[in-house]
């Protein structure tokens, strides 16, 4: 058993260093065991579940709902510009985007692979302005972009020594829809992402900023945001939108040393 799973390690580890893919933006290298395709896929049923979930409400028809897509459908556009001015547009080829505002006290908010966003109602307050929406929209589709998802999964795979499954419709088989499940959280916790590491957080917040930028969201505001979130946890447990985030005083310096770059794509629409 023990010979089985070290095969299985090393081989998965053959499977990491020439499967890979970069993040936009960053360049970083990271690990990519499973096609987008299949991830799409994936996460584009766990969606249609979670929206057909009895527990979930979906808010249809109101001002704010009205908001989320719209800001979506910026954020959107931005982003197929950015990603097809600098060669990355193959990547968001099959992206089927889809907004949606869920009514829960939660804070918090989520993208999976192809586009699928969720809001949720307990984090309107927080954002308060259209482009505190935006920081909080662009921030999570940013994530999407950057294939943090899919590296999430591969390196599940890889922590399990299921790398050597790579390559063969891994997704469809019963360990990797189990590995898709432990990432995203879909069933007993519906809709609740696992959390990124930071380094991935920090790439999505400066991916985020130039996508709110690009969609004439005032990338500025995302600081104000920010420091509202951070006041949201008063001594107690963070919202679950703060899981494993870098710490507020991190996160708020970087996103300013940020700026200069995103301020550049920033035009009032």
């Amino acid at each position: 058993m023990i010979k089985n799973f070290k095969v299985l390690t090393i081989l998965g580890l053959a499977v990491f260093f020439t499967a890979c893919s970069t993040v936009p933006l960053t360049g970083r290298r990271q690990a990519s065991l499973v096609s987008e395709t299949e991830m799409q896929q994936m996460a584009s049923q766990s969606y249609r579940e979670f929206l057909s979930d009895s527990k979930t409400k979906v808010v249809n028809n109101t001002t704010q709902s009205r908001k989320v897509k719209e800001i979506g459908a910026r954020i959107q556009s931005a982003v197929v510009k950015y990603m097809n001015a600098n060669g990355y547009g193959d990547q968001i080829a099959g992206y089927q985007w889809e907004y949606n505002l869920i009514e829960s006290s939660d804070v918090n908010a989520w993208c999976m692979p192809g586009g699928k966003v969720a809001v949720y109602t307990g984090i309107l307050p927080v954002t308060q302005t259209d482009a505190g929406l935006a920081t909080v929209m662009g921030h999570e589709i940013a994530h999407a972009i950057a294939r943090h998802s899919s590296e999430r999964y591969s390196n599940a795979m890889l922590a399990q020594g299921l790398g050597a499954l790579a390559g063969a419709a891994v997704t469809k088989t019963d360990a990797g829809a189990n590995v898709f499940q432990q990432v995203f959280g879909i069933g007993a916790q519906a809709g609740v992402l696992l959390p990124n590491s930071r380094k991935q957080e920090s790439e999505a917040d400066r991916l985020g900023l130039i996508f709110m930028a690009m969609a004439g969201y005032n990338p500025t505001s995302a600081v104000d945001f920010w420091q509202r979130m951070a006041s949201q946890k008063n001594g107690q447990s963070p919202p679950e939108f703060l899981s494993t985030h870098p710490s507020d005083a991190t996160r708020i310096a970087d996103i300013k040393r940020y700026l200069p770059e995103a301020q550049k794509y920033y035009t009032v629409k």
